[in-house]
């Protein structure tokens, strides 16, 4: 623990004798500082400590946040973000697939994955879910639209063993993806919604433009995300974030 760090709110009593220790408790941290929460919770409503009431600030030292207590919990003081990194953006290359486990969690209903990525030949990025370190390789269905110069084309696959997330012209035009999916946590349908672009071999008259809902439509709870090519391998980086569900 800190210098200024505390163990307990004392509270005190008519008559009593305070002594400087007593008075440099309070006035040398003004909030009360605490190692972590646990401690913080130990401090209060004990003999001799002041009853936990709403209006109580508190200061953690492990996660260096201010918190005050709204009579049923402890909320932290300031901005929360709409979006929480669970995944640091992770960079690979020349490989045939990645994974990332234990991402999806009941913190977050709905989760955004943004990666850039190219293949070593001209081929889809594809995806899986997975479940306590296993891929699943069932149930996938896809619609999907794309649009290159003034044509656009539609076709849909059903009961697939992955999902196709786009192209990549070789390595050297990458592709970037915007998705976002929906309850993957859950037991019930997962849902996706997938924006990918292109420069298929031009910058500016070979643009392509991707557009993919898919689902997983088995009721399996998933944690995490598998992403794989066919044949050769693939570079990129990806990264993933929970959206919020409080303000």
């Amino acid at each position: 623990m800190g210098a200024n760090a505390q163990t307990s709110v004392p509270t005190f009593t008519a008559g009593e004798i305070l002594t400087a220790a007593n008075m440099n408790l309070s006035a040398r941290t003004g909030i009360p500082v605490f190692a972590t929460s646990v401690e913080r919770d130990a401090a209060f409503g004990g003999t001799g400590e002041k009853t936990l009431a709403e209006g109580q600030f508190a200061y953690l030292e492990d996660s260096n946040t201010t918190q005050y207590y709204d009579g049923s919990t402890w909320q932290t003081v300031g901005i929360n973000p709409g979006l929480v990194c669970v995944k640091a953006e992770t960079t690979v290359s020349s490989v045939a697939s990645a994974t990332a486990d234990n991402v999806f969690t009941s913190t977050y209903t709905n989760y955004l994955i943004l990666a850039k990525f190219g293949t070593s030949t001209t081929q889809s990025l594809q995806m899986k879910f997975r479940a306590g370190g296993v891929s699943t390789s069932t149930d996938y269905n896809r619609q999907r639209f794309v649009a290159t110069s003034t044509t656009v084309n539609a076709t849909q696959d059903i009961n697939q063993t992955v999902i196709n997330l786009g192209s990549s012209n070789g390595l050297t035009n990458f592709a970037w993806l915007n998705m976002n999916i929906s309850s993957p946590q859950l037991a019930t349908e997962t849902l996706l919604n997938v924006f990918n672009g292109i420069s298929n071999g031009n910058y500016t008259t070979g643009l392509e433009l991707f557009q993919i809902q898919a689902n997983q439509n088995s009721s399996t709870q998933f944690d995490g995300v598998e992403f794989l090519v066919a044949t050769g391998t693939f570079s990129g980086t990806y990264s993933i974030y929970g959206y919020s569900k409080t303000i």
